[in-house]
């Protein structure tokens, strides 16, 4: 009798060599380029990605700008009241299994229990289908507690008009892996990632 049998999926979503995002856990970004992060992630994926700000924000992606990552159609844009009715929304999609990337923008800092709740969420999600990623796109220096990983991105220092992106990433905090930073850049369709020659953290 033949099964059919769903082919595995990875465990962690590689943004580029050394920068990697576990599946089925919330992680957080920080930055003036955080939207870019996430959008990164995007392109790594397959398949719709849920972005949700509050109803108030007027900036987000515009198609134009999002060509050069991936399609703008696959993103899905919803805006909520407050932050409580963000993180509901990203708790729903992520348990469905069907969504494989989440992007949140609170205009405050989630809690640790709204951590773990949008944690429960990806993990029901996996079991059901795409074991799908979670990014919190927070405010200020961030601080989200109990999230998988925390990074910063920030536009390099001279990036000239019509040149490739490029940006400084840091690697906060991760469980599995030190902090680190790196000159960053978007080429070819893939993150370029290089030792940072000058970090102070």
């Amino acid at each position: 009798m033949l099964q059919n049998r769903q082919a595995p999926v990875a465990d962690e979503l590689a943004l580029a060599p050394g920068a990697r995002l576990a599946r089925a856990r919330a992680h957080e970004v920080t930055g003036p380029a955080r939207a870019p992060f996430a959008v990164i992630a995007a392109a790594r994926l397959a398949g719709p990605v849920l972005w949700l700000q509050p109803g108030w924000e007027a900036e987000r992606p515009m198609g134009d700008g999002l060509r050069a990552f991936l399609d703008p159609g696959r993103l899905v844009f919803g805006r909520g009241r407050a932050t409580r009715d963000l993180l509901w929304a990203a708790e729903e999609a992520l348990r469905t299994g069907r969504v494989p990337l989440v992007v949140v923008a609170p205009p405050e800092i989630p809690s640790l229990t709204a951590v773990r709740r949008l944690h429960l969420a990806a993990e029901a999600g996996a079991a059901r289908g795409t074991a799908p990623v979670a990014l919190l796109l927070t405010p200020g220096d961030g601080g989200a507690a109990g999230v998988e990983t925390r990074w910063r991105m920030t536009p390099a220092p001279g990036w000239a008009s019509g040149a490739a992106p490029r940006w400084r990433l840091v690697r906060l905090r991760d469980r599995m892996a030190p902090e680190t930073a790196w000159d960053a850049a978007f080429e070819d369709g893939r993150l370029r990632l290089a030792p940072a020659l000058a970090y102070a953290s």
